[in-house]
């Protein structure tokens, strides 16, 4: 990429802009010619700080924030990277200080920094402490529709569903053009057993607003149980059509529970054997029994639980990722995409959960 002669707020807006498009490594190298010609530009570490978070380069991110408020210590965004990034490392303390400079500030009611906040703590499970940066914030800004939404699900992860739901509702009437708010509204509501509600909420959201699998199925699923709708209604052709649009693009948590029969294959199908004493007088060990699970889509695959997560962590992320950190970065996934919580304590908790949430089945 080439540069003509920008000013550095003109290099931080092209990174800015790249950075909402997703376009993290365009944005890298902006903000990084961006430095090479004005090194002492704060703001351009700040964004680059973003940046390597994004990237999930959290040591970097983490130089970069402390480099941006070594020029200037009241840089509050700064503090809020820098206490993001210490998050990233279980350093609570040291991020909740960062994030205590911007009360000092005077910025601790500040609609955008509280929200930043609040969602650095709720990604990082610790959602008391993002409860209780929210509600001060939600109790200021009361007509704010997204920090209603945030904290509905930060309620709904401390299983407070009465008040998700309420903040969720309140979210919506401020702005009824929140879709992803009405689908995770909806899947509380389904998971209540209000499948009126849950269908009701589902029918104002269109086709197109919908980005998981899921939600799309289970409008068809509830417009056929509760409506008596048959599959092959030509009013559901949009519902299927994204949905065989998304099935075509899988993510992560699409490939977790559909191609992982794909990887169960390419091992050859034989599951590897656990070593036992060969001494005699030494019973055998009985191995793990076998189970087959049917996906949405119908693909079907078998193993044992372990060998199952096994291959999905192998197929899906870094094979040295160890097993209960892909299971919390998938069970984080699935609460995002459906407000559910997926257990992640052991590997057939986690997939016998998948299958009552209606993610996959199991054929035992």
């Amino acid at each position: 990429m080439t540069f003509s002669f920008l000013s550095s707020e003109e290099f931080d807006e092209q990174a800015h802009q790249m950075y909402d498009a997703g376009e993290y490594d365009e944005a890298l190298e902006v903000l990084q010619e961006g430095l090479r010609r004005y090194p002492d530009a704060v703001d351009l570490h700040v964004g680059l700080g973003y940046i390597r978070l994004a990237r999930e380069e959290f040591a970097w991110a983490r130089q970069s924030f402390e480099a941006a408020l070594a020029f200037e210590a009241d840089h509050e965004d700064g503090w809020v990277g820098l206490g993001e990034s210490l998050l990233k490392f279980g350093r609570l303390e040291e991020a909740l200080e960062c994030f205590g400079k911007v009360d000092e500030l005077g910025l601790g009611d500040d609609l955008e920094l509280g929200l930043a906040i609040g969602r650095a703590l709720y990604r990082e499970a610790l959602f008391r402490e993002s409860r209780q940066r929210l509600a001060s914030l939600a109790a200021v800004h009361r007509d704010s529709a997204e920090v209603r939404a945030a904290l509905g699900y930060t309620l709904h992860a401390l299983g407070d569903d009465l008040g998700a739901r309420r903040e969720l509702r309140s979210a919506l009437r401020l702005d009824p053009a929140l879709h992803e708010v009405r689908i995770y509204l909806s899947h509380l509501l389904f998971e209540r057993g209000d499948m009126q509600a849950a269908l009701r909420e589902l029918e104002t959201v269109p086709a197109s607003e919908h980005w998981d699998p899921l939600s799309l199925w289970r409008y068809i699923e509830l417009k056929c149980s509760l409506d008596a709708c048959s599959e092959n209604d030509p009013a559901l052709a949009p519902w299927r059509e994204r949905w065989a649009e998304l099935q075509a693009e899988p993510d992560v948590i699409d490939h977790l529970l559909a191609e992982v029969e794909t990887a169960f294959e390419e091992s050859g199908g034989e599951p590897t054997p656990t070593p036992i004493s060969g001494e005699a007088g030494v019973p055998t060990i009985a191995q793990p029994e076998p189970h087959t699970v049917r996906t949405a889509d119908g693909q079907v695959f078998s193993g044992t639980w372990e060998e199952i997560v096994l291959r999905m962590r192998d197929t899906l992320s870094d094979p040295d990722e160890p097993i209960s950190s892909f299971m919390r970065r998938a069970a984080q996934r699935v609460r995002n995409l459906t407000g559910c919580d997926l257990p992640c304590d052991d590997a057939e908790t986690f997939i016998r959960e998948s299958a009552r949430i209606g993610l996959l089945q199991i054929e035992d």
